[in-house]
């Protein structure tokens, strides 16, 4: 059982130094809805130590780059003393893994640790305790070379690309030592079957070379018991140790030999296999070109990505790969992002009409600006100006999640590994019963001491051990290849349970690009007077609705001037204000006037509220000072393809879809029918969402869809919160739990249809090995010999790796 952590984070804001703050509160209203968190408060700033935000946490549930990702995502940092260290190494199975991670675990200032049979080593610890560099000693102390940690490991709360280089040497031996080892024992053991059974030779040949099987075959296995037994954990490589050893104390030199032989042949190919799914993830990080053509001092030079700078403008050829994020400054193109994004069909891009304008809010372009590295360009020549270093790009922070998603156990895993610490040592006390039963029944000791070593080889759970990480990885690997981050088992599993899923309106199930339909004045107020101040306040705001205004009443202003709007203020969920020529300017929804001091609308204005209303469309009253200046109309169409994506859900198996918006009910239900939704839940405030999760929750497993850290609060409290269009946002690849890269309902039915087939797999992998344990076992009480026994559970360990590995050819019936 995982113990709960309780860490206190010194709450960093910049340019804020008050713990009440809304970033705190938003951070707070994130971190408390989790799963696994029991408790969050802010400790109040005393004798010159900073404000603390305490979280008391289950590791096991969420892990702490979770909560740092969430931390980033809410304006703050964790202090510099808590570090965070990813190493890439080459780690044989999963028992290895295990073992490593639980002698980093025991280390003095380390708060977390995990390994992955895929090779990623992630390591929370605190600096005052311990130092990346003693933990990188560590790892070579345990004949593990360690690749370069991941270079956010030297900045607490940023994070690097996750692309540290591979080292695949297994300590001095090699890559391939292990098979190397496991040929050699089958080799030595095959010599010496064939000299005792076929030729006249003294008997200490054969048993040399059966001595020598001995030696290579269970070189590994000894060393991993032995640090296991250092830990006080009974492992899988006990088990085969004790059979072994038994075997030859009954003279059986030639079943103890194929023992070790098949176990350690087994894992090695458990290895090469697991080395499949390995690869997938680190072809991710091979799709970004190496060079760049950079235009610099008007000269064209080619430099290596590393060597980009934020403002270089690149120059793009043809179908070549495009070597880092940022926005398109010249010519036009269309680009395959399917690399990045999982979208089939090329997007259209063309340059910005202001490079200056776009520079100032590069994350606030319009898609078709926008392009990433790693993603291929069409026919047309494009030069982009770099806006992310090659180690904060979309495509670098996928490799690190990804990389880093794989050290996250689900549900299954956490309770296979449970099941195991109680499993290994019942085995051993079954066994240790087993050698006195010649004591009841009427047989030498020597046949009672070989069935109980034939009960340790049956009984061991090498299958179970490997059944859920493989399929977790082939099944993370291959989202990510879909345009789907998973940001772990956890998720994964949740999102083939899901029974109902929530989904926010604008810019999810609608386009989020509204128009301004109507334009409704007060008496006595001219249009203008009403979009000069409105489009004033909302050119200040970066929400579709603020944009819509904007740009819709420009077009309506033509060449009318626009005066300026200072002080901006946005009050979450309900509207903005600002102050225009001295008067302070509300603009919002109708429910914002007639609360919290605010004066109520007019009569007329409630009128023409209800009239725009029952039209279905979305209301933002204006008023300046006093007076109402009247209430803009504005109309969201649904996302092209929603409907159909809709559908796909249904076909899976989701039985309840609900849309919940701020907008007026009849916006939100008229919304709904159009997309072929028919519970709608409108008028709801952030608050209001979470509250809707939580009932939701209280009776099903439920996912909340959203598009930005506005709705992380929903997000947080749902089973699994899921994000769209995170190629272009770092908050939201942040946020959510799983991010759909593309800004495209059409990769969630992919999601959950993955996500379901990997739930299938991983109970198909569970049930294989117990199941043959469930058989072994008792077969081998009643005579079976460890022969049979070794072939049967060898080969159910191939089986459920193998199985495994289909996740990588899952294909999407879109």
């Amino acid at each position: 059982m995982t113990d709960k952590l309780r860490l206190d984070i010194p709450i960093l804001l910049p340019e804020v130094h008050d713990a009440a703050d809304a970033c705190v509160a938003r951070l707070i209203s994130q971190l408390r809805g989790r799963e696994g968190v029991e408790k969050v408060h802010v400790a109040a700033a005393s004798g010159g130590e900073p404000a603390q935000l305490c979280v008391h946490y289950d590791p096991a549930v969420l892990p702490l780059p979770r909560i740092r990702e969430l931390v980033t995502a809410a304006g703050a940092r964790i202090a510099e003393r808590y570090g965070h260290a990813v190493w890439q190494l080459d780690i044989p199975h999963e028992r290895r893994a295990r073992t490593i991670a639980g002698k980093l675990r025991a280390l003095p200032g380390v708060l977390e640790a995990e390994a992955s049979a895929a090779g990623t080593v992630r390591v929370e610890f605190d600096r005052s305790l311990t130092s990346e560099a003693s933990l990188s000693r560590e790892l070579e102390r345990m004949r593990i070379a360690a690749a370069e940690p991941s270079r956010h490991a030297h900045q607490p709360g940023k994070h690097g690309a996750g692309e540290a280089g591979h080292d695949h040497e297994t300590g001095p031996l090699g890559p391939n030592a292990e098979l190397i080892f496991a040929l050699t024992c089958g080799g030595l053991l095959a010599c010496g079957y064939v000299i005792e059974r076929f030729l006249a030779a003294p008997a200490w040949l054969p048993f040399g070379f059966y001595l020598g099987a001995y030696i290579f075959g269970g070189f590994f296995t000894l060393r991993e018991a032995i640090d296991n037994l250092r830990l006080k954990r009974f492992e899988i490589d006990t088990l085969t140790l004790v059979a072994a050893a038994g075997a030859a104390a009954l003279s059986k030199w030639t079943e103890g030999a194929l023992l070790l032989f098949l176990f350690s042949l087994g894992h090695a190919l458990e290895h090469y296999a697991m080395g499949r799914a390995k690869r997938a993830i680190e072809a991710l990080a091979e799709l970004a070109p190496r060079t760049a053509l950079v235009r610099r001092g008007g000269d064209l030079r080619e430099v290596p990505v590393e060597e980009l700078a934020i403002g270089d403008v690149v120059i793009v050829k043809p179908d070549a790969r495009l070597p880092a994020d940022g926005f398109v400054v010249v010519g036009e193109s269309s680009v395959n992002q399917a690399p990045v994004t999982g979208e089939s069909i090329p997007a259209d891009k063309q340059a910005v009409t202001d490079a200056a304008i776009a520079r100032t809010n590069p994350d606030g372009l319009e898609a078709t600006h926008r392009v990433f590295a790693g993603t291929i360009n069409g026919s047309g020549a494009i030069e982009i100006e770099v806006t992310r270093k090659s180690t904060d790009s979309a495509l670098a922070k996928v490799v690190r999640m990804v990389s880093e998603a794989e050290t996250q156990k689900s549900p299954t895993q956490r309770f296979t590994e449970k099941f195991e610490r109680l499993f290994v040592p019942g085995v051993l006390s079954l066994a240790g019963l087993l050698l006195f039963a010649w004591v009841v029944i009427d047989e030498p000791f020597r046949d009672s001491f070989y069935r109980a070593m034939a009960v340790l080889v049956a009984a061991s759970p090498c299958a179970l051990a490997i059944a859920t990480p493989s399929a977790v990885l082939s099944g993370v690997a291959r989202a990510a290849r879909g345009g789907v981050l998973v940001k772990g088992g956890g998720p994964l599993e949740n999102l083939g349970s899901l029974s109902a899923i929530a989904f926010d309106k604008t810019g999810t199930l609608t386009a989020g690009k509204p128009r301004i339909t109507d334009v409704v004045t007060a008496p006595g107020v001219g249009e203008k007077e009403l979009l000069m101040v409105a489009v004033a306040v909302e050119s200040l705001s970066d929400h579709p609705l603020a944009r819509a205004i904007a740009r819709d009443g420009r077009q309506r202003l033509g060449e009318d001037p626009v005066p300026h709007a200072s002080d901006f203020e946005s009050l979450t969920g309900r509207g903005v204000a600002a102050n225009v020529n001295g008067d302070t300017v509300l603009i919002g929804k109708a429910e914002l006037f007639g609360a919290r001091d605010i004066p109520p609308l007019s009569t007329p204005m409630q009128d023409a509220i209800a009239s725009l209303r029952e039209g279905g469309r979305t209301t933002m009253v204006v008023r300046q000072g006093s007076r109402d200046l009247g209430a803009i109309g504005l109309m969201d169409t649904p996302r092209e393809g929603a409907k159909a994506a809709l559908a796909r859900l249904r076909a899976l198996g989701i039985r309840r879809m609900i849309m919940i918006s701020g907008d007026h009910q009849k916006v939100a239900e008229a919304i709904a029918r159009q997309v072929g939704l028919n519970e709608a839940w409108g008028d709801l405030m952030p608050e209001d969402k979470v509250e809707a999760i939580k009932r939701l929750r209280a009776v099903a497993k439920v996912a909340m869809v959203g598009d930005g850290v506005n709705d992380a609060p929903a997000m947080a409290n749902a089973t699994v919160g899921i994000v769209m269009g995170a190629a272009g946002s770092d908050v939201a690849m942040e946020t959510a739990d799983v991010a759909l890269m593309a800004d495209d309902l059409a990769n969630l039915p992919f999601a959950v249809g993955l996500s379901r087939t990997t739930r299938s797999v991983i109970l198909q992998n569970v049930f294989v090995s117990l199941g043959v344990v469930a058989l072994l076992v008792p077969a081998t009480i009643f005579g079976l010999g460890i022969g049979p026994a070794i072939a049967a559970h060898e080969g159910s360990t191939l089986l459920v790796v193998f199985n495994a590995l289909r996740l990588l050819a899952y294909r999407d019936d879109r």
